[in-house]
């Protein structure tokens, strides 16, 4: 891992295999051989740092206390970070994160959310070193203060975790300060909401325009992406003979085989469906024209349509309806049937998509009810079930009961009779012993 090199003119050098193929040399200067070999021992310790990420502390004292010529030598070789890194800025560390971040536009919105928190508590100027574990628990309290939702607490903690893992792999800080600090659950129940067919209708009703139907439509009888999915379906992607069509989800496409997925053409999007197409321009690509631009906020509009038809407004416009129409498929398909049409996992349905309704509790209440009433004509069953029986036993008390020899009882008692000399009590009382 690490050689002691002696040079003829009293100098000592370590050289060191950092990775397969690179070996550097460190100089030491004129040193006694016992001092070298421990400086020896010290740089194998950088080297298994580097490899399980985890500095002792003996050797995390010794390197705090190199002067910055021979600490500038050891970081030349990649074993350790420059004091400039070691001094890095929490701003830093955002840039540096931020320009190597390749993520789709709308992730990015939210890790800059995330930054913006940082930021605002801490200070761009901030040492990621001076961070520490309680000032992360501290943060997040912040946040929570800041009338922030706990599922957005628990996004933006898991999210800054990550920026600070980055820290640690550019030999920024030594551990991360959020490791400890409690993310929770990114559930929130309370917007959770189920979009009745009645209110769905309602809502239909309002819209102004055919493809507006059609929008509404494939959120709440299809459960497409709002706006991803809708915009980028093409009537290429319509089979219409076999009731399909193939939906293109850049949400999922950064999985192997969620480039796209297929979709059933359900019998309440068919007309809505049919009634665009009937209207679609010849030569038109996309499905929906209308409301293709940038500045066209569909959420304001789809809010001003759900007031007009008297409606409640329910929390998250597009992604309720989304989850309603799964929790419907939920009720006559599997779920991994149910999962491959809505471009989902099982457990992602589970946590964010499938709600308890209404309808439910008035199911299981009848069922209780039918369930109470036939218990009722059972148990009214039972007692002439037992009187029947009752008489049954009474007229085989006679000779249709069988004796344990496989005879009757008439004829068991003459065979005991014969056989014992004496008679044999009738009846189910204890017998006397011989």
């Amino acid at each position: 891992m690490a050689t002691l090199i002696r040079d003829p003119d009293g100098t000592k050098r370590v050289q060191v295999q950092v990775r397969k193929g690179y070996r550097p040399t460190i100089r030491l200067g004129k040193m006694d051989v016992h001092a070298a070999e421990r400086i020896k021992l010290r740089i194998e310790s950088l080297v298994v740092a580097r490899i399980s990420g985890s500095l002792d502390p003996e050797t995390a004292r010794w390197v705090a206390g190199l002067d910055d010529k021979f600490h500038a030598r050891i970081a030349r070789t990649g074993l350790l970070p420059s004091r400039e890194q070691t001094h890095a800025t929490l701003g830093r560390l955002l840039d540096e994160f931020f320009a190597t971040l390749d993520v789709k536009p709308q992730t990015a919105v939210v890790y800059n959310q995330t930054r913006r928190c940082l930021e605002e508590y801490f200070g761009a100027g901030h040492l990621v070193t001076a961070i520490t574990p309680l000032q992360g628990d501290q943060w997040r309290q912040w946040m929570r203060e800041q009338g922030l939702a706990d599922a957005t607490v628990s996004k933006r903690v898991k999210t800054a975790r990550q920026m600070f893992g980055q820290g640690i792999k550019w030999k920024m800080l030594a551990e991360n300060p959020l490791a400890g600090v409690k993310g929770g659950c990114q559930t929130n129940r309370a917007r959770m909401y189920f979009v009745t067919r009645a209110d769905a209708e309602k809502v239909l009703a309002a819209c102004p325009d055919a493809q507006w139907r059609l929008l509404f439509g494939l959120s709440r009888f299809a459960g497409l992406r709002c706006p991803s999915e809708h915009l980028l379906l093409r009537w290429g992607d319509i089979d219409w003979d076999r009731g399909r069509m193939r939906v293109t989800s850049p949400k999922t496409e950064g999985n192997p085989g969620g480039e796209w997925r297929e979709v059933p053409i359900f019998p309440e999007l068919r007309p809505l469906l049919q009634e665009v197409f009937d209207q679609a321009e010849p030569g038109h690509e996309f499905v929906i024209t209308r409301y293709r631009q940038r500045n066209c906020n569909l959420r304001t509009q789809l809010l001003r349509f759900m007031k007009r038809a008297g409606v409640r407004v329910w929390p998250k416009v597009f992604h309720n309806l989304r989850s309603s129409c799964q929790t419907e498929l939920e009720e006559r398909h599997p779920t991994h049937v149910v999962c491959a049409w809505m471009g989902n996992s099982p457990a992602v349905a589970r946590a964010h998509y499938l709600s308890v309704r209404d309808s439910d509790f008035e199911k299981a209440v009848q069922g209780e009810a039918k369930s109470g009433a036939d218990s009722g004509a059972q148990a009214a069953q039972i007692p002439a079930q037992h009187a029947a029986a009752g008489r049954r036993n009474e007229s085989q008390n006679g000779a249709q009961v069988l004796a344990p020899c496989g005879v009757t009882r008439d004829a068991a008692t003459s065979c005991d009779s014969t056989r014992n000399g004496q008679v044999t009590p009738m009846g189910f009382e204890p017998m006397s012993p011989p």
